[in-house]
């Protein structure tokens, strides 16, 4: 995704934009310099290309965020997602999880799971 990243790169800069964070993250540290040679002087969050990596890489992103998921809870959500996949694809009459209407109930799935762990955290559950 090159030519998105040169996007959020380009939009981070424009003075009149509203705040803009960009996040990079790549299975090997030193394949982004390969391919995005211009991103030079960008933070590269290397995951070595498994579930755990990815997740303490986007906890080490989010750092300096309000809203910092552990990465257990994310391995919760991510569970959870896991598990109602099957379902989201036969409510689509999909064979594959890779359709726009899977990845949109997937992300409304996850979006629903965090705001019940929110609410659980705040009231003390």
């Amino acid at each position: 995704m090159p030519f998105e990243a040169g996007l959020a790169v380009m939009y981070s800069l424009v003075k009149e934009a509203p705040r803009h964070t960009y996040f990079i993250f790549e299975q090997d540290s030193k394949r982004l310099q390969k391919s995005l040679s211009d991103l030079g002087g960008s933070d590269v969050y290397a995951h070595g290309g498994t579930v755990h990596g990815v997740f303490r890489e986007i906890g080490n992103a989010l750092v300096a965020a309000k809203r910092r998921p552990a990465v257990k809870e994310m391995y919760e959500v991510f569970e959870q997602v896991s598990t109602g996949l099957g379902s989201i694809m036969h409510n689509a009459g999909e064979t594959k999880p890779y359709s726009a209407r899977v990845f949109s109930d997937l992300v409304v799935l996850a979006n629903e799971l965090v705001k019940q762990k929110m609410i659980h955290r705040q009231s003390g559950l």
